[in-house]
């Protein structure tokens, strides 16, 4: 591929990153999740008993910048209630894969077809604070898709540019009290939406794996 006209922050330029080797799982790249922002936590987040589940980065393939599709889950779930997430959840039983997880809870989530999506890669698995073991499925999503959102599970559906999102400039920390501790995080703010968590650490991870 001729890097001299690879657009930055498109697919084209994804792809070549990926294929760089940064995006794979088991090439012990780090002990990924909220505990590394908070090394006196990790005892209460890195635990027995994390239970398994898989999300999608699903990166659009824009022909004027690739931009990344983010969900505003109900105020009424368990988990995350109310938070930016990527489409996806708990691993089940029947799933063949971590990437058949992420691909069956996107559909579930907001009707997007996985014939529409690529895998490309996959990030190291990241903890989370609430106790789940999360792998990152990195998917290119093929323009022309449709969305129905689940309105059991998702208020919207949106898109971020990924040149915004891989910006560290963007990458701003802020902390509060969980637990009797204080807990530090990214946060991502981008026009009414706020990006901070689990969210915004699988982001960073991308952002550190492929263009720090």
């Amino acid at each position: 591929m001729d890097t001299a006209a690879v657009e930055p922050y498109s697919v084209a330029d994804l792809r070549r990153r990926v294929e760089r080797g940064n995006a794979s799982p088991g090439d012990g790249g780090g002990d990924y999740g909220d505990h590394r922002f908070n090394r006196e936590l990790r005892h209460l987040i890195v635990r027995d008993g994390l239970r398994d589940a898989a999300v999608l980065i699903p990166v659009v393939d824009h022909t004027d910048g690739a931009s990344v599709i983010l969900t505003k889950r109900t105020e009424k779930l368990r988990n995350h209630s109310g938070q930016v997430a990527f489409p996806g959840g708990s691993i089940d039983p029947a799933d063949a894969s971590p990437q058949d997880a992420a691909l069956r809870e996107t559909e579930e989530e907001i009707g997007l077809d996985r014939s529409f999506v690529e895998i490309i890669g996959r990030l190291p698995d990241y903890v989370s604070g609430s106790g789940f073991r999360v792998a990152p499925i990195l998917g290119i999503v093929r323009p022309g898709f449709l969305m129905t959102l689940n309105v059991d599970e998702v208020d919207d559906a949106f898109e971020v540019p990924l040149a915004f999102l891989m910006n560290e400039a963007n990458h701003n920390h802020e902390s509060r009290e969980w637990q009797g501790h204080m807990r530090h995080y990214y946060v991502m703010p981008y026009g009414d939406h706020y990006i901070w968590g689990l969210t915004a650490g699988i982001i960073r991870v991308l952002y550190e794996r492929l263009y720090a």
